[in-house]
Order: C-alpha cells, then sequence, then structure tokens
C-alpha cells in the first residue's frame, strides 16, 4: 500500500503516510484513509516522510481533506516534508491553511 492510515490508541489523531509519487494515482487510496473511518478524529497528521514527489492533484487531495475534516475549524498538521515540498507549499499558500512542519 502506497497509503497507510493509522488511528491512535485513544482514538483522537488520524495519521495518514504517503509513499512514493503523490499525485493523482493515489486519489482513491488517500480519500479512503479517511472517509471510511466511522467517527473522524480530532486532528489528522499527513506524514510525507516517503513521499518522494507531489503534483497540483496532491494539494486538491490535501484540500479535499480540509472540507472533509471541517474547513476553517480542522486541525491538520503536514508533516516531515523535505525542502522542495515544503517550497512548493509554501508558493502554494498552503501554510496558511496547514500547519506545516
Amino acid at each position: 500500500m502506497a497509503v497507510v492510515s493509522e488511528v491512535s490508541p485513544d482514538g483522537k489523531k488520524l495519521t495518514i503516510k504517503v509513499k512514493g509519487r503523490f499525485d493523482f494515482g493515489k486519489h482513491q487510496e488517500f480519500r479512503e484513509a479517511y472517509e471510511r473511518k466511522q467517527r473522524m478524529p480530532d486532528s489528522v497528521v499527513v506524514d510525507l516522510k516517503e513521499a518522494t514527489y507531489l503534483d497540483s492533484s496532491a494539494l486538491g487531495m490535501l484540500l479535499l481533506l480540509r472540507d472533509h475534516v471541517g474547513g476553517d475549524d480542522s486541525e491538520i498538521r503536514v508533516v516531515n516534508t523535505s525542502s522542495d515540498v515544503r517550497k512548493i507549499l509554501a508558493i502554494s499558500n498552503f501554510d496558511k491553511l496547514f500547519d506545516i512542519t
């Protein structure tokens, strides 16, 4: 699996790990990682440590996640980003929508 999700033992945090290319080919897997949860956790972490590439469809997927979680009230962190990915997210002003580290 290129997209792996796990919920913390207390059920309050969902972590979604993306491996390889984060592009349209991951769309279905990424959506299933959060849509199939019976109860949406309070916070979501998107771990891009093993992501090798990110394109505009990945940005769209992050926006869909944000809308699903609750829009402006959502707590979503994008972690373990490479410097190149951070640049893409900053240029796209995603640093205003997500907590990026």
